[in-house]
């Protein structure tokens, strides 16, 4: 296996050779059809070999291509089944492995990062990767005190590699676009590039863990590894065994994935409340579902991987989503479409009705109308299908819209996140966390309205008649 490829020639030819061979296969399909074979056949082996051919280069050259892949990933759910079916299985493996760097390559790292006498911090060392990512590898090891730990270790010229990758990208969206229809994938390579110096920032993704695995330590229900050493492109943390999500949505039971399914809704309403800080990378690889008790009598635990990718949120998510959230399931047309002004999601330039604004919301927010809801790949088809359809009003009031910049990181881990949910086929309380961790939505919304509204005056409070005595 060679080294990550860094020269920017290498990489733009790699990139550069795929919607030439989109060209081929599909002059290669019509050949097929040409000598009789069925065009449904051909269809989808023609699918499957672009599938397979797109993700391969994507997996080898790591770094933004991979990164870019992983977004797209949380988004299959969304894809028509006649298209989702060959992509699936290749979308899936790149939320678990990439082809490793070579051993020497690693030690070459570990040398420089943590001294020439690096091995002497580890019991044991285990060099053949347990886990490949797109700007690094984990290794699992024993550290010098007796505990299992995963050491991740960053390719070299890794950020150089995610800027040349994603500005190649920018230039094929046209031909990318088709793989998640009504998805515009040009703000999502943008803002993948805005993250580039935050992941590639070993002491902030420590700092960010660290804080999770403390606020988390006592959970029955998340479990955070603590962070154990953070060298400059080296991190070790402590190890945890579990079931990768990727499993559980490919063969786990029903239990298993409605479990998982709650916890994953539990940990994104409640990090950024309990934490200030939003895991904003949540495709499957990232979780692990474990026991709870020694045999796994006590249930499922989430785990938790990963947080190169964080949105800072010191008052957890902002209250106005909550408001906004139950102002619509209420009906009250006319203030939710004040407050969307008001925080920029309708430009001042537009004019629109209240109305078919909140008949534009409601199917989105359909889950948090009932107690338990079921995600599913063609509720979200459905979803997908409606705000792509240039025939449908929904299409049309969508493309008025504006998305917020302080909002965008906020909007995409909740849609990935629903996307995951639809990959497991979960039936999920979210309701129920809602009410408890998003601000605005629950009992103190409330609250959060009278103080919008401002306090009464001293002839209101005056005009109030007393509390009988009894109910004082």
């Amino acid at each position: 296996m060679s080294d990550l490829p860094r020269k920017a020639v290498t990489r733009t030819a790699k990139l550069a050779a795929l919607p030439l061979g989109f060209a081929g296969r599909a002059t290669w399909g019509l050949g097929k059809r040409i000598v009789g074979e069925s065009a449904e056949l051909v269809g989808r082996e023609l699918q499957q070999r672009t599938a397979e051919q797109l993700f391969k280069v994507l997996g080898e050259l790591k770094g933004g291509a991979m990164k870019f892949g992983q977004a797209l990933s949380v988004f299959e759910s969304a894809l028509p089944e006649e298209i989702a079916g060959p992509y699936r299985a290749a979308l899936t493996k790149l939320q678990e492995a990439a082809p490793p760097m070579p051993t020497r390559t690693v030690h070459a790292v570990l040398a420089e990062r943590m001294g020439e006498e690096w091995r002497e911090m580890f019991l044991e060392f285990e060099d053949k990767p347990s886990a490949a990512a797109s700007i690094g590898q984990v290794h699992r090891a024993v550290w010098h005190d007796g505990r299992e730990v995963a050491v991740k270790v960053q390719y070299p010229g890794a950020g150089e590699a995610l800027l040349s990758d994603l500005n190649q990208l920018s230039r094929f969206v046209r031909l990318l676009g088709p793989l998640i229809p009504g998805m515009d994938i040009k703000p999502l390579i943008a803002e993948l590039k805005d993250r580039v110096s935050e992941e590639l920032d070993y002491e902030l993704e420590a700092q960010a863990q660290a804080a999770h695995a403390a606020e988390f330590a006592d959970d029955p229900d998340v479990l955070v590894p603590a962070v154990v050493q953070q060298y400059d492109q080296v991190l070790v943390t402590e190890w945890i065994d579990g079931v990768p999500l990727s499993e559980i949505i490919s063969d786990g039971t029903e239990e298993q994935r409605d479990r998982a399914g709650q916890l994953l809704a539990r940990f994104l309403f409640s990090g950024p409340a309990r934490t200030g800080l939003l895991h904003a990378d949540p495709h499957p690889g990232n979780f692990r579902l474990l026991p709870a008790g020694p045999d796994g009598e006590d249930g499922w635990r989430l785990g938790v991987l990963d947080f190169g990718t964080v949105d800072r949120l010191p008052g957890g998510l902002p209250s106005t989503i909550g408001l906004a959230l139950r102002m619509t399931l209420e009906g009250d047309a006319e203030p939710v479409y004040e407050m969307l002004c008001e925080e920029g999601f309708i430009k001042e330039s537009m004019d629109l009705d209240p109305d078919a604004v909140l008949d534009y919301l409601l199917p989105i927010i359909e889950p948090a109308q009932v107690d338990t809801f079921t995600f599913t790949r063609s509720w979200m088809r459905g979803q997908a299908a409606r705000v792509a359809d240039p025939r449908s009003p929904a299409y049309q009031l969508g493309k008025q819209l504006n998305l917020p910049p302080s909002y965008l990181l906020i909007h995409r881990v909740t849609l990935s996140t629903i996307g995951v949910l639809c990959q497991l086929g979960a039936t999920v309380r979210l309701r129920e966390e809602l009410e408890e961790w998003l601000p605005g939505f629950g009992p103190e919304a409330d609250l959060l309205e009278a103080d919008a509204e401002g306090p009464e005056s001293e002839e209101q409070q005056e005009e109030a008649p007393e509390a009988p005595a009894a109910q004082a």
